[in-house]
């Protein structure tokens, strides 16, 4: 998330004009950048109404389909995140399209939104995807970002609290990271969160700084998958972690897949771009088959 995020809208291009020349010569080159297509496509139409499926579709958007119910997770479908002012968007540009289009989704049964910050709770692509057959579960405090009427229904959870959506049971857990959308908004929360069926159990990470929290979820049936943040971490160590702790903490928790998100999507950071994946294989080492996907568009299958 960019410095952007704390800030007003005035206070953001008062921002923008005291970072020159950097910033705006940034702007002006992503303005002149093509977005690039996904290296991969889902192909959904081979997913089945059984198991667990999952694609990354970009940043920290996933689908998932567990036992036939459909998930998609902090959902940012458009070309820049920040704020809005009419036609022009004040943000970082993508560097890689989505892996799908929101009209090529599959009717979603649940959104997840870990919290507010704008490469995370992104708007336009929210509105697009408003129906009624729809269920957002979101953080504390961050329900009036969005027009409940336009969903089935909109569920606030803080820290440990739990919901069902259908055969869906999810629970909120803490993390390491915070949840301003602007610079006065401190009170919005911020979630990590599991998602269990009768035979399956994911956790989201959402977005964090290495934690113990991790530790906390670990019981006697181990999770599925844990799909995880590893990029940004350079220089914003106190609010991302690095792949290497992220491994560790879907280890802790007790995850038998890792899915690597947050990364070779948007340039938050300093890292080279493909330096958190290769991290991520680097500590997996001989369990690299732990790591569900390391593209853009690839996809996980569990039975």
């Amino acid at each position: 998330m960019s410095n952007l995020a704390l800030l007003g809208d005035a206070g953001a291009l008062a921002w923008a004009y005291r970072a020159a020349p950097q910033f705006w010569e940034r702007f002006s080159a992503d303005r002149k950048r093509a977005i690039l297509p996904p290296p991969r496509r889902p192909r959904l139409s081979e997913w089945s109404d059984s198991g667990i499926h999952a694609a990354w579709i970009g940043h920290s958007t996933v689908l998932l389909k567990i036992d036939g119910a459909t998930i998609l997770t902090d959902p940012v479908f458009s070309d820049r995140a920040g704020l809005g002012f009419g036609l022009f968007t004040l943000g970082v540009k993508r560097l890689v399209a989505p892996a799908l289009a929101i009209p090529e989704l599959p009717k979603i049964d649940l959104v997840l939104l870990s919290h507010a910050h704008f490469d995370h709770f992104d708007l336009p692509s929210l509105r697009a995807l408003a129906n009624h057959d729809t269920t957002v579960v979101t953080a504390a405090k961050t329900a009036d970002l969005l027009h409940p009427r336009r969903w089935a229904e909109v569920r606030e959870l803080g820290w440990d609290d739990r919901t069902q959506i259908g055969a869906l049971a999810i629970r909120a857990f803490r993390v390491n990271h915070w949840g301003a959308r602007m610079r006065n908004d401190t009170d919005r929360g911020f979630n990590g969160y599991t998602i269990e069926t009768g035979r399956y159990r994911v956790i989201f990470g959402g977005d964090t700084a290495v934690t113990g929290a991790f530790r906390s979820l670990r019981s006697s049936r181990p999770f599925d998958l844990a799909i995880m943040p590893v990029g940004a971490y350079n220089p914003w160590i106190r609010y991302h972690c690095t792949p290497e702790q992220a491994w560790q903490m879907a280890n802790d928790a007790g995850a038998e897949f890792f899915l690597p998100v947050h990364h070779q999507t948007f340039q938050l950071s300093s890292e080279p771009y493909l330096e958190p994946i290769e991290r991520v294989l680097e500590v997996a080492g001989r369990n690299s088959a732990r790591v569900a996907v390391q593209r853009i568009g690839e996809e996980f299958r569990a039975s």
